[in-house]
Formats: structure tokens, C-alpha cells, sequence
């Protein structure tokens, strides 16, 4: 049982800090963007940062889900590959959008990695459904990012 919770600790971790890493590069662009116009429906700079913490703890425990299924070693391989490089696209999003104020650009990544979740929920939910589920609060937000991108996006 100790192994268990060592690896669901590092599952936990890994979105966590890759969450972190990126906030940290993005802090100049994040202050750039508080005067940008923004679109309807845009919330309080405050909700970020509690939404991103949750949905990263809803991607790490989902991932530990998939690792420790009986699925064959190879379905939960290329899912958490999978898992792996949709974290990769979340990661360079803001440094696109905060960093460089690439906002078409950032709209278009923002589009690939929407699809990237959703290819990971699926893969996620025939290995483990509630992996998969987990992923839905993901796939939402991000498409409400998509939407708070495009409209910064025409309105900038």
C-alpha cells in the first residue's frame, strides 16, 4: 500500500508542477494581460489559479487511475503517452498567449490541445471510467479558455 500512495503522490505532482513551472514563466505576460479587453462572460483573475489547481489534481488522480488499472501495460502505456503530451501542450499554452501575446496562435494551440484532452478522456474512460469522467471538468474549461481566447483574441 505505501508504493500506492508514493505513486499516487507523484501523479498528483507531476500536473501540479508543471502548473507551477508555467505560472511562474508566465507572471510578467499574466500582469500584460489584466489590460487587455476581454470578452463576456470573462471571470475574476482570482478563479484561475483555484480552477487550474483543481482540474490538476482531477488529471493526477486520473492518470493514477489509469496506472494502476489491471488494462494491459500497453492501452495504459499509450494513454499516459497520450496524458503526457496533452500536459506538454498545456504547459506551452500560456507561454504562447501570456509570453509572446500570440493570441491567434495561442487560439489555434488552445484548439489542438482541447482535441488532445479529448482523445486522453477517451482513452482514459476504456481503461477507467471514472479516469475519464475526471477529465470532463478538464475538457469543459479549457473549451471556456478557448472561447475567453478567441474573443481576446478579436477584441485586441
Amino acid at each position: 500500500m505505501k508504493k500506492k500512495w508514493k505513486e499516487l503522490i507523484i501523479a498528483l505532482a507531476i500536473p501540479l508542477a508543471v502548473g507551477f513551472i508555467a505560472s511562474r514563466l508566465t507572471m510578467d505576460g499574466f500582469t500584460a494581460f489584466e489590460s487587455v479587453n476581454k470578452p463576456f462572460l470573462s471571470p475574476p483573475a482570482w478563479l484561475f489559479p483555484v480552477a487550474w489547481t483543481l482540474l490538476y489534481l482531477l488529471m493526477g488522480y486520473a492518470s493514477f487511475r489509469v496506472y494502476d488499472s489491471v488494462a494491459p501495460c500497453e492501452k495504459k502505456r499509450q494513454a499516459l503517452v497520450l496524458y503526457a503530451i496533452q500536459l506538454g501542450f498545456n504547459f506551452v499554452w500560456p507561454l504562447i498567449f501570456f509570453n509572446l501575446e500570440e493570441y491567434f496562435f495561442a487560439f489555434v494551440w488552445i484548439i489542438a490541445l482541447w482535441v488532445l484532452i479529448f482523445l486522453t478522456e477517451k482513452r482514459f474512460e476504456s481503461i477507467d471510467k471514472i479516469a475519464g469522467y475526471l477529465l470532463i471538468p478538464y475538457l469543459v474549461w479549457v473549451a471556456f479558455a478557448a472561447y475567453l481566447n478567441f474573443g481576446i483574441w478579436l477584441l485586441n
